[in-house]
C-alpha cells in the first residue's frame, strides 16, 4: 500500500491561460509520475462526477475516448474503476474523494492489464477547478521531489535568535535595575529575597533535567490525557508571560495612566486592558489550535512571549551551573532522540514520538515553534507541513545568553560576552539546519548548541583572563548578605 502525493497541474482555456496545481494521492507501484512539467503532455479533463463508473454501461460510448476523467468514489475498487476507463478509451483516470485522502490500495495482481494512471483528488477542488479555469480545463499529473531547502528555516532562525537575543538583553535591563536597587539600603532585603526565588542552583539544575525526563516519559505513555495538561498550563503561562512582556513596553509609555482604586490599591487602567487582551488571545488560540491555515502565527507569539519571560525570569547564578544544565539537558536530548529507538517496540524515538504525538493523536504538544514550508511542493498542497523548532532550543541556550548579558552588566564589559554568545547561537542554528538538509532526519538542536555557545563564551572569558569570576559569578550573585 502506497499513498505518495503528488500534484495536478490544471490549465484553463483563456488568453494567457490560467493555470492553478492541486493536491493529488497516487499509488507509485502503480504508475511512475514524471518530477517535472518538461516536456508535459496535457489531456483535456471530462467531469463526470454525477457517475461512480461501477459500471460501463453509465457513460454514453466514446465520452471518454482520449480524456482525463473524473468520476465519483463507489462501492467498486479503484482498478476497476481504471479498467472501465481504460476499455473506454480514457488517458487518465481521477477519483473524486468528499472525505479526507487516504491510500490507493488493491489486488493490482487481479488487473496486471491496467496500466492507467489513477489519483485520488478532493471533491472541493474539482469544483474549485471549474470556477476557476472554467468548463475547457487541460491537466497534466507530476510529483516533483522534495526540496533540500525550505525558506521557513530562514524564518524558524529569525525567531529564534530575535527571541535568544531580545530576552538576553531584557535580563540584562533587569540586572541592571537590581544592582541600582541594591545600592539602595531600603530595598536590599527585599531585592535580595526576590533574586533568590528565581536564580537555579546546582542542585535546581539536576532536579529540573530530573524532572524533564520523568514528564517526557509519562507523556509517552499517556499522551492522549497529559497532553490537555501541558495545552491548559501553556495557555496559562503564555498569557502570563505576554502580559508581562507587553506591560514592560507599556511602562515605558508615559500616556494613558490614569488608575482606578481596587483594594486599597491603585491599579493602572490600562494594565486591565492588557490582561483582558492577553487572556482573550490564549483562549482564542486554545479554541483555534487546530486551525493550521493560521493558528500557527499566534502560537509562535504566545512561544516567544512564553521564552522571553523564561529567560528574563529563571537566572543562572554562574557559568558552572551553566556548564551543568546544558550539558545534563544535551545529554537528555541526544539519548532521547537516538538512543531510545532501541529500546521502542517501533523503533521510533521518544522524543519524535512525542513531538508528533505518538500512534497518530490529532493534538499537538504547543511546545514548538511552527512555521509552514514555504517552498512549492506535493506536500504543501495537500498537508500544510511545517518547521518546527522547539521551546528548549531556545529556552536553554537563552539563559546562557542571559547570564552572559548579566555578567557585563556586573563587570561593565561592554557586552563582549552577550555578543559572542549571541552570535554562536545564531551559528549552532546554521549548523542544525545543513546537518537536518544533509541527514534529512530530525536533529536534536541542542547537541549543536550546547557546544557552540559554550565553547565560545569559555573561549571570551579564558582570552580576557576572567575565567575564574566568570565560573562562580559576581559576589552579588552567589555570596553577597546585607
Amino acid at each position: 500500500v502506497a499513498a505518495d502525493e503528488g500534484i495536478l497541474h490544471a490549465s484553463g482555456s483563456g488568453v494567457p491561460p490560467v493555470t492553478k496545481d492541486y493536491c493529488i494521492i497516487y499509488n507509485s507501484n502503480w504508475v511512475s509520475l514524471p518530477k517535472t512539467l518538461d516536456n508535459a503532455t496535457f489531456t483535456t479533463l471530462q467531469n463526470l462526477t454525477s457517475t461512480v463508473l461501477c459500471s460501463s454501461e453509465e457513460v454514453p460510448s466514446g465520452l471518454m475516448k482520449d480524456k482525463a476523467v473524473v468520476v465519483m468514489r463507489g462501492n467498486c475498487t479503484f482498478l476497476e474503476k481504471a479498467r472501465i476507463a481504460q476499455s473506454l478509451g480514457a488517458k487518465m483516470l481521477l477519483i473524486a474523494s468528499k472525505t479526507r485522502l487516504s491510500a490507493i490500495s488493491d489486488n493490482k495482481t487481479d488487473f496486471e492489464d491496467v496500466t492507467l494512471p489513477i489519483a485520488l483528488i478532493r471533491y472541493n477542488d474539482v469544483v474549485d477547478m471549474q470556477l476557476v479555469l472554467g468548463n475547457e480545463v487541460n491537466v497534466t499529473l507530476y510529483s516533483p521531489p522534495l526540496p533540500e531547502f525550505d525558506y521557513s528555516m530562514v524564518v524558524i532562525f529569525l525567531i529564534a535568535v530575535f527571541t535568544v537575543a531580545l530576552g538576553g538583553y531584557w535580563s540584562g535591563v533587569a540586572e541592571l535595575e537590581n544592582l541600582k536597587a541594591i545600592a539602595s539600603p531600603g530595598e536590599r532585603e527585599t531585592r535580595w529575597k526576590k533574586e533568590e526565588n528565581v536564580t537555579f542552583t546546582p542542585v535546581t539544575v539536576i532536579f529540573f533535567v530530573v524532572i524533564c525526563c520523568v514528564m517526557l516519559i509519562l507523556l509517552y505513555f499517556f499522551y492522549k490525557w497529559l497532553v490537555y495538561v501541558i495545552i491548559s498550563v501553556f495557555c496559562l503561562a503564555s498569557a502570563m508571560s505576554l502580559y508581562n512582556c507587553l506591560a514592560a513596553l507599556i511602562g515605558e509609555i508615559p500616556f494613558g495612566q490614569c488608575r482606578i482604586t481596587c483594594s486599597n490599591k491603585p491599579i493602572e487602567v490600562r494594565l486591565i486592558f492588557l490582561a483582558i487582551f492577553c487572556i482573550a488571545a490564549a483562549v482564542v488560540w486554545a479554541v483555534f489550535r487546530n486551525e493550521d491555515r493560521w493558528a500557527w502565527i499566534l502560537q509562535d507569539i504566545l512561544g516567544v512571549a512564553f521564552c522571553l519571560n523564561f529567560i528574563k525570569t529563571l537566572k543562572m547564578p554562574n557559568f558552572k551551573s551553566c556548564v551543568i544544565l546544558l550539558g545534563l539537558l544535551l545529554l537528555y536530548d541526544v539519548f532521547f532522540v537516538f538512543i531510545t529507538p532501541f529500546f521502542t517496540k517501533n523503533g521510533a524515538s521518544i522524543m519524535v514520538e512525542v513531538a508528533a504525538g505518538p500512534f497518530g493523536n490529532s493534538e499537538k504538544l504547543p511546545v514548538v515553534i511552527r512555521v509552514p514550508r514555504l517552498e512549492h511542493s506535493a506536500p504543501t498542497l495537500c498537508d500544510l507541513p511545517f518547521s518546527l523548532l522547539g521551546f528548549g532550543d531556545i529556552i536553554v541556550p537563552g539563559l546562557l545568553v542571559a547570564y552572559c548579558r548579566r555578567f557585563d552588566v556586573q563587570t561593565r564589559s561592554s557586552s563582549v560576552y552577550y555578543i559572542s554568545c549571541t552570535i554562536a547561537y545564531a551559528v549552532g542554528m546554521v549548523l542544525t539546519f545543513v546537518v537536518l538538509a544533509l541527514m534529512k532526519m530530525g536533529q536534536p538542536a541542542l547537541l549543536y548548541l550546547v557546544p557552540c555557545t559554550l565553547i565560545t563564551s569559555s573561549i571570551v572569558a579564558w582570552r580576557r583572563k576572567e575565567m575564574k569570576k566568570f565560573w562562580k559569578g559576581s559576589s552579588y550573585q552567589v555570596g553577597w548578605r546585607p
